[in-house]
């Protein structure tokens, strides 16, 4: 349970917060000279390792930080191997570490969690299936209740150098960590063998932060409005705004344009059976092309492992745009290349980004755009509305706001030479959902 400082997160915050962008780019994958590079995820957790004095607490759906699983003798997994071992070392170093994982499934091995836990690390599992028929899909960090790491990037080796992440690092930023801790707190209390969901959840799982209230707080001396979204809904507890009503509103508030990546987009249920029509964020984006005249950029991802029900969904929302119409929605696939040998490496070489960028917003999450995502699962994500004018936005030493950064990622990953218009047949055809 939260302490007694667990509900006084009301009004402003004071802290002056540092949010920016963390990305894995794969081996080989290379971009324009002129593109900056983003601090690393390996960067980035380690920075966060050196850091922490008290307490770790994360929240992951598996974990393979070494490529024992894949028996492939890969040598960029030494990065992996290095954060495990870092982590192994802190409950020595008197650290409280909980690890908040989903229950394993029969391909995820077990030897990482049970490492941690003879380090002195606590493990509670969270029996998801039985819960909400889902999976804990949530990736975030929380340090010293004072910064955070949320994002797309899961506990495992390849999420370092063969996947293509993107999530966002908050630093000095304890309201927002203490916010997001409240998400943690309700994972590990479902994480008690037999546990159930409670009706009402108590009122120290309940937050002030949200879409109406949002946190007002200083990010790179910027003002800001920030809050956290949470999936399923039966995990949200008084106060939290559900994970779709974000999305949803993020689409809605958009005047200009609507830039999304994501890995899979499916308006349907793509893991209960039977499958279901779920068109919620179908029909947003199609009613902000045509009742709003806003600008919709797709970016999907493509690999071998998609479903090959993705495309003629894809293929869909392109098809609004022609030359009859005034509409503009655009939809691309992104190719994440792989020589013969690192294609022998499974379930890599995808970009799993998740985030979208509006002209005010910048929502980055953990979550698929596909029903059992904000039905079934548990995910996040980090919004942040930041109304200000271009020039406005420039602060000191080059820095700039995270909406700002986030359109970079995209304009460069849209531009790119992966990347290919959904009518392009001939580039995607064979590459994406081969199964």
């Amino acid at each position: 349970m939260l302490g007694s400082d667990a509900g006084s997160n009301a009004g402003s915050c004071g802290d002056t917060c540092r949010i920016i962008l963390v990305e894995s780019i794969p081996e080989g994958t290379t971009f324009s000279d002129s593109s900056m590079p983003n601090p690393s995820t390996f960067s980035t957790w380690m920075n966060l390792l050196e850091t922490v004095t008290r307490s770790l607490d994360i929240t992951s759906f598996y974990w393979t930080m070494t490529n024992e699983d894949t028996r492939t003798h890969e040598p960029s997994a030494i990065q992996g191997e290095q954060i495990l071992e870092e982590l192994l070392q802190l409950s020595q170093c008197g650290v409280t570490v909980r690890i908040a994982v989903s229950c394993p499934l029969a391909k995820f091995p077990l030897n990482d969690l049970q490492a941690l836990e003879r380090s002195g690390a606590v493990v509670r599992t969270v029996d998801m299936p039985r819960l909400t028929g889902g999976v804990l899909h949530t990736k975030f960090w929380l340090v010293d209740g004072t910064h955070l790491y949320v994002g797309s990037a899961n506990m495992d080796w390849r999420s370092l150098t063969q996947v293509k992440e993107l999530s966002a690092a908050v630093y000095n930023c304890s309201c927002l960590a203490k916010d997001l801790g409240k998400i943690f707190e309700a994972y590990w209390a479902l994480g008690i063998p037999g546990a159930s969901i409670p009706v009402p959840w108590p009122a120290n799982y309940s937050t002030t932060f949200n879409m109406e209230t949002p946190s007002e707080l200083k990010h790179n001396d910027t003002d800001a409005a920030v809050y956290f979204s949470s999936s399923p809904p039966a995990l949200c507890a008084a106060g939290w705004t559900q994970g779709l009503g974000t999305l949803l509103s993020v689409i809605d508030a958009a005047e200009d344009f609507v830039d999304v990546t994501v890995m899979s987009y499916l308006p349907t249920t793509e893991f209960s059976h039977p499958q279901r029509f779920w068109p919620a964020i179908d029909n947003q984006l199609r009613k902000a092309v045509f009742e709003c005249q806003v600008k919709v950029r797709l970016l999907a991802g493509c690999w071998q492992h998609s479903q090959v029900t993705m495309f003629p969904f894809l293929k869909s929302l392109a098809a609004v745009t022609n030359n009859r119409t005034r509409y503009s929605m655009e939809v691309w696939l992104f190719m994440v290349p792989a020589s013969a040998v690192q294609a022998q490496i499974p379930y890599a070489w995808v970009n799993r980004n998740k985030y979208t960028v509006t002209e005010k917003v910048a929502y980055i999450g953990t979550s698929n755009w596909s029903g059992d995502y904000f039905v079934r699962m548990a995910g996040s994500a980090l919004v942040v509305n930041q109304t200000v004018s271009q020039t406005s936005a420039s602060t000191a030493a080059g820095t700039s706001i995270i909406r700002e950064q986030l359109q970079v990622v995209f304009e460069r990953d849209w531009s790119s030479q992966y990347s290919a218009n959904i009518g392009d047949i001939e580039r995607w055809e064979s590459l994406c959902g081969s199964r």
